[in-house]
């Protein structure tokens, strides 16, 4: 059986034609396709990146609302020492370790044989707060200090008030951390016998009058370490009350 012979006729030109045009529309596909996905991740990358810089600055504006929050609950532990020098005999002369560097201070400047302490005050305070206090107590000084077991003079009381009107975490011209108060004040009205009276059956009781003193400052003071505020001269025995600080910050 004789083969049937076929005869193909390529047409070259509209082949490449066709092939051209083929070329040319998945190109443009191509393109659109990989613009699109180009445009998503420049929009998905400049959300990644403006998210986090928001709440940068979220955080960074927080930041100082956060520090002067945790600065105001801060609290100071203040000691308010009072001292007595004098020329008489003591009972009891001893002193604070704590306040030994303060004792050679005054024993170097300070005419008086003896010291005793009189009083502590300890108190605590919050970081730019204030502090008043009023109290009575026993004679500190004076003609009725130390007085004999159950005489009139020794139930004679002393009027005392303490304050600061301001109590602040500061830093001095050095940079170093100091406590300041401002309108520091004490004062206190002491008992002094300045003479007797006698009844009719003989019998005498004392004649008290009440002598004012004090002082009101400004001071600064590095933490944890005694300063003295002032000396106050009281009655005619010569006495006087000297006026030790401290104050840290609270430890809880």
């Amino acid at each position: 059986m004789p083969l049937t012979q076929v005869r193909l006729r390529v047409d070259a030109p509209a082949i490449f034609k066709a092939e051209k045009s083929i070329n040319e529309s998945f190109t443009k596909e191509n393109a659109m396709t990989l613009s699109k996905i180009l445009a998503t991740i420049l929009f998905a990358g400049l959300l990644f990146v403006s998210a986090p810089g928001r709440g940068v600055l979220a955080q960074s504006a927080d930041q100082p609302a956060q520090a002067e929050n945790r600065e105001d609950e801060t609290n100071l532990d203040t000691q308010l020492y009072l001292l007595i020098a004098t020329n008489q005999e003591v009972d009891d002369s001893r002193i604070p370790s704590a306040l030994e560097p303060v004792m050679k201070q005054l024993r170097a400047s300070l005419p008086f044989k003896n010291y005793r302490l009189g009083a502590t005050l300890i108190n605590r305070v919050k970081n730019n707060g204030r502090l008043n206090l009023k109290w009575l107590g026993a004679p500190l000084v004076g003609s009725t200090a130390g007085a004999s077991k159950g005489t009139f003079t020794e139930f004679t009381p002393s009027f005392s008030d303490f304050r600061i009107n301001l109590v602040k975490l500061s830093r001095d011209a050095a940079g170093q951390p100091v406590v300041r108060m401002e309108g520091f004040g004490f004062g206190s009205r002491i008992p002094i016998q300045t003479g007797t009276t006698l009844a009719a059956n003989g019998s005498g009781a004392p004649i008290i009058n009440y002598e004012s003193t004090g002082l009101n400052t400004d001071i600064s003071m590095r933490e944890n370490e005694p300063v003295i505020v002032g000396t106050l001269n009281v009655g005619p025995s010569g006495d006087a009350i000297i006026l030790v600080m401290t104050a840290r910050r609270s430890s809880r």
